[in-house]
């Protein structure tokens, strides 16, 4: 097995991936960018997504990263509004664009044009969380999109079994299909409440960071998988465990989340950039199998079909917004009257991704009776390029869009002033208990020591009300910059120190390693305090 590609996608990805960084142009887009550009350099060789490989091993850890980093009670919050989005609209979807493609397409059979519905319905929850994460949205607003994208693939793979069995020739009906589609959202929904208890408490029990890392790597493999093998919907499976342990993290000891956290960033990363570069690798692929499609026929039926998905998202979340407020009183009470500037955002900010292309790649290339599948290839370009066209005219201009809606961003001051209040109340509860440690003789410390921990914690509440001050009029900077800047200057001092001194052999490495990881954890002490 030649790894060499593979090394070459993830190493160029990360690259590309940490360059956007540095422009104003979303990472997603650039890497998809980038993918068209490189998938026609001489000596490139041919990345064909594998579904075998995306579904069950690319997908899952993006959702699981995805949802513990979701809220549970904001989500509960927006229940609504994103079942609505999550099963109501793709299920629309895929029967609009469906139905479209059917009377756009000619020769193409209805069964093959709704599996085409199915496969572009859901936007994909890696790209909505990056654009949203990258734009600033509202907090509402991105609870919604998050919402839609961590359960949308559930539906929408649902709706593609379903229609792919009518396609092939397997007697589906609306019963089955509905049947089918009960069994995968409660058969995953419950196998994620059956697994979430003992994996929690496995978390909580054991007691060595690595081994409860190498757990939460395997987390959502297992729960995918499992709900998988008996036709559950693996997608639920694995996001309401990831919800749940999300909700419970502070039960696990800091060790492990400080390790899950830089773990977990790092192969969201990875994967991510992975991903979007192979979705523009995919265009010479795509383009070798259109045949007797080849030019303006196939480059009009491309842009019908995105101009579909887009009209579609706007025609149901328009009336989902407002029509539900219309018919209930309680509704109107218990929420703000909503403007249409929100509704116009969400509708726009439907991208699309590597779980569409990867579904679509799942296509089998003949039918039960021998022949082949009618205009798969064309439906293959048609959702390459309903991606492509919705990650690049959607993730550029959403952006300008919020700015030119002047859509209120996050309020920085009211979440500063409500974190500065919440670390009031825990250092008051935390002084009260040290006085109370403090005055049992087994718990006697020397007065400098326990000052110490007074003066921790006294920093730890003045840091967020600093945070509220003025910026230095000769630095420009904020009380939280000078103090992250000091605090690394003298660790910095100190760590040059303990190196001179194993370079004249007066220390041994091994103990080396561990008075660095002691300014490491200061310094990321310091760090998270500023930040």
């Amino acid at each position: 097995m030649d790894v060499m590609p593979l090394l070459l996608l993830v190493a160029g990805s990360a690259v590309i991936a940490a360059a956007a960084r540095r422009t104003p142009v979303p990472a997603p887009l650039l890497l998809v960018a980038a993918g068209l550009v490189i998938s026609y350099v001489p000596g490139v060789p041919d990345y064909t997504l594998d579904p075998h490989i995306v579904l069950p091993l690319i997908l899952p850890p993006l959702l699981y990263t995805a949802a513990t980093d979701s809220s549970y009670l904001d989500l509960r919050a927006q229940l609504r509004p994103v079942a609505l989005l999550s099963v109501g609209y793709v299920l629309f979807a895929t029967f609009a664009v469906g139905w479209a493609a059917y009377l756009i397409v000619p020769d193409l059979p209805l069964t093959a044009a709704l599996v085409l519905g199915a496969v572009v319905a859901p936007p994909d929850a890696v790209a909505a969380t990056a654009v949203a994460r990258r734009v600033g949205l509202p907090s509402r607003v991105t609870t919604i999109l998050q919402g839609e994208s961590l359960v949308n693939d559930a539906t929408a793979i649902t709706a593609y079994r379903v229609a792919l069995a009518a396609a092939v020739g397997e007697g589906a009906t609306w019963a089955g299909g509905i049947g089918e589609f009960l069994l995968a959202a409660v058969g995953g929904v419950g196998f994620g409440l059956v697994l979430m208890v003992p994996i929690h408490w496995l978390r909580t029990h054991l007691k060595e960071a690595l081994l409860q890392n190498t757990l939460s790597l395997l987390i959502p493999f297992v729960a995918y998988a499992a709900a998988e093998q008996v036709h559950a919907s693996g997608v639920l499976a694995v996001v309401t465990v990831a919800l749940y342990l999300g909700h419970r993290a502070w039960e696990v000891d800091f060790a492990t989340r400080l390790q899950e956290d830089a773990v977990w960033r790092m192969v969201a990363f990875v994967l991510e950039s992975s991903v979007f570069a192979l979705i523009g690798l995919q265009l010479p692929v795509i383009l070798r199998g259109l045949g007797e499609y080849e030019g303006g026929r196939a480059a009009w039926y491309a842009v019908a079909v995105f101009l579909v998905v887009v009209a579609t998202r706007f025609v149901w979340v328009y009336p989902a917004t407002f029509l539900p407020r219309h018919l209930s009183a309680r509704i109107r009470e218990r929420e703000e009257n909503p403007t249409w500037k929100a509704p116009f955002v969400i509708s726009w900010a439907g991208m699309r991704g590597v779980v569409s292309l990867a579904i679509a790649f799942s296509i089998p290339m003949t039918m039960h009776g021998g022949e082949p599948f009618p205009e798969r290839n064309l439906i293959l370009f048609l959702t390459f390029t309903t991606v492509i066209g919705t990650l690049v005219l959607q993730g550029l201009t959403l952006p300008p869009l919020i700015r030119l809606l002047k859509l209120p961003g996050r309020d920085a001051q009211a979440e500063t002033l409500a974190e500065a209040n919440a670390q009031a109340q825990a250092s008051r509860a935390a002084e009260r208990r040290l006085d109370e440690l403090l005055s049992d003789e087994r718990n006697a410390l020397p007065p400098p020591l326990a000052d110490r921990l007074r003066s921790v914690l006294e920093r730890r509440r003045n840091a967020v009300w600093e945070r509220l001050g003025q910026v230095n009029p000769l630095t420009g900077e904020t009380v939280d910059d000078t103090y992250r800047r000091l605090a690394r200057q003298m660790i910095s001092a100190e760590r040059a120190v303990f190196v001179k001194l194993r370079d004249a052999r007066h220390i041994d490495d091994e103990m080396l390693r561990t008075l660095l990881r002691r300014l490491d954890l200061e310094e990321a002490a310091a760090y998270r305090e500023a930040a």
